[in-house]
């Protein structure tokens, strides 16, 4: 199975983002589970996309308000979901801010 690792924090996980993964990324490429990922630049560097009754609409910044933000991904291939969730439970950024984790469309 794939899975997304979405990497959120509120505006303080910048700071962490700095100090790396602390070896987690060495241990996942030794695991052989990392398919690709990185980190983005801040929100306000974003350009939000909408269509509505066929006109595009372009926006400075993210579209939704929160405190917290996507700070990066990470795209695994586990067995399953608790495989995925250990992995994530290893990241650095569970400590300081939010791991969400979606499984990927599967398509024939």
């Amino acid at each position: 199975m794939h899975y997304m690792l979405l990497i959120c924090g509120d505006e303080s996980a910048a700071e962490h983002a700095q100090d790396g993964c602390g070896g987690w990324s060495e241990e996942m490429v030794a695991r052989d589970v990392i398919r690709g990922g990185g980190g983005l630049h801040p929100p306000s560097d974003a350009t939000t996309v909408r269509v509505r009754d066929e006109r595009l609409l372009l926006s400075d910044g993210p579209f939704a308000e929160t405190k917290e933000q996507i700070g990066g991904f990470c795209l695994i291939e586990c067995a399953d979901l608790d495989e995925a969730i250990e992995i994530a439970s290893k990241h650095p950024a569970a400590s300081y801010g939010t791991i969400e984790i979606r499984p990927l469309l599967q398509f024939p």
